[in-house]
């Protein structure tokens, strides 16, 4: 059984920080790229930053220079720093994975930018 597990969210003021971590477990196999992902209601989710397991980047224009990801490849771990943190940026951020196993997702953690 394949698990990732979230953490970091929470509520912070705009212009604050937050960072994200997920843990992937299991019979995950080979993890070829990692990802985050956020769903804000009444939205789609959406592609916020991904990671190759080279650890080439690339990230939704709303978040570039403010968002880094990274990765710890002998962890199994990809981890979000937010900072300058918007209302907009408000959502639920889901961690994603595929790997030689399958296409896995963590359950979700809620981030709120409010004053």
């Amino acid at each position: 059984q394949v698990q990732l597990v979230e953490s970091g969210g929470g509520v912070v003021q705009p212009g604050g920080s937050l960072r994200l971590s997920c843990a992937a477990s299991g019979s995950i196999g080979s993890i070829y790229n990692m990802a985050w992902y956020r769903q804000a209601p009444g939205k789609q989710r959406e592609l916020v930053a991904h990671i190759t397991s080279a650890g080439d980047t690339n990230y939704a224009d709303s978040v570039k220079g403010r968002f880094a990801i990274s990765r710890d490849n002998a962890k199994n771990t990809v981890s979000l720093q937010m900072n300058s943190l918007k209302p907009e940026d408000t959502a639920v951020y889901y961690c994603f994975t595929f790997t030689t196993a399958g296409l896995f997702w963590g359950q979700g953690t809620q981030v709120t930018v409010s004053s």
